[in-house]
């Protein structure tokens, strides 16, 4: 629980110190407050609309400055540094406090709201949102919202796009609490996406001296390779010459003929014709499709019917034969 206590005492007093300068330098236009611990003391930088005024004559407004929050808030050796805001529209305090003042000058608090809407969404905000809540027209308590543009209720975009401010206006009825929530310029929602387009075709680079020269080369040894295939493959085939028959000439002797090889020819010659031969006439082929052979089938002819005049001429020649 030390820790703990420890951490809230340090929060309270950065609150009063926030709620101490926002009362001192109210004229200058506060802008925001930032403290840092640091090996040699605490870092104080204030944000302001005018840093002159903070800074004063020599330096001496910001002398007492660094005193009151040495002495009163116990800071260890207190180093303030002033920085002037970019664009004063842009701060939701800044636009806060000159709400709250225009209304304490007497402005109408819808003339003020959109007024102050407009100017913020002038200078390029994403959106904004002006909350003015308190007795404005009677005595009982009501709320009007002045809101344009984008704007985020809650989650992480909130927290990190979102600037609060907050400032109140004594009036005669009573208190009016003015809020005002700015959302960054700059800020990029999860749902956007950015689309690039594609990259351009490169252009036709052109042909320098060098390159030419270079490309020429490289196709005069392309050439030198391919007459070198040629050369390889021409040599192979002259190492390995072809048998070539020669031709008989005229008168020329011929070799003398053993007995027994002409017949042998003509028996050789014989079977291959055999082997050859078409199917004689009234044979029929059948293939059978697995092992492709051819099985012939010979279809013996019918002996012709016997006449009565063959019957008697064979008759007579049994008689001759038998005499």
């Amino acid at each position: 629980m030390a820790s703990e206590r420890k951490f809230v005492t340090e929060n309270i007093r950065r609150v009063l110190l926030k709620e101490y300068l926002m009362k001192r330098v109210g004229r200058a236009g506060f802008g925001g407050l930032d403290v840092q611990r640091t090996p040699m003391g605490t870092r104080v930088t204030l944000i302001t609309e005018r840093p002159g005024l903070v800074i004063g004559r020599r330096g001496e407004n910001i002398k007492s400055l660094t005193q009151a929050i040495e002495h009163d808030f116990n800071f260890n050796n207190p180093q303030i540094e002033v920085q002037e805001v970019d664009n004063p529209n842009l701060n939701a305090q800044i636009m806060a406090e000159k709400l709250a003042n225009a209304l304490e000058r007497g402005w109408h608090f819808r003339r003020a709201g959109h007024s102050t809407v407009r100017r913020i969404m002038e200078n390029g905000a994403r959106g904004c949102q002006v909350i003015i809540s308190g007795k404005l027209t009677g005595q009982r308590h009501r709320t009007e919202k002045f809101k344009d543009g984008h704007i985020k209720y809650c989650g992480q975009a909130k927290l990190n796009f979102m600037r609060q401010g907050f400032a109140a206006a004594k009036l005669k009825p009573g208190v009016i609490g003015v809020t005002v929530q700015i959302m960054d310029p700059n800020a990029k929602l999860p749902d956007e996406i950015t689309i690039f387009p594609p990259a351009p075709a490169p252009e036709a680079q052109v042909a320098t001296p060098e390159v030419a020269a270079a490309a020429k080369a490289d196709e005069k040894k392309a050439e030198e390779a391919v007459a070198e295939l040629k050369r390889t493959i021409e040599g192979e085939s002259s190492a390995k010459p072809k048998r070539v028959r020669k031709k008989k000439e005229e008168g020329e002797p011929q070799a003398p003929i053993v007995p027994g090889e002409e017949e042998k020819k003509i028996v050789r010659k014989a079977r291959k014709k055999k082997e050859i031969a078409p199917p004689a006439a009234g044979e029929a082929i059948v293939a059978v499709t697995p092992p492709v052979q051819a099985i012939v089938v010979t279809e013996q002819p019918k002996p012709p019917a016997e006449t009565p005049e063959k019957k008697v001429e064979q008759a007579e020649e049994k008689k001759k034969e038998a005499q």
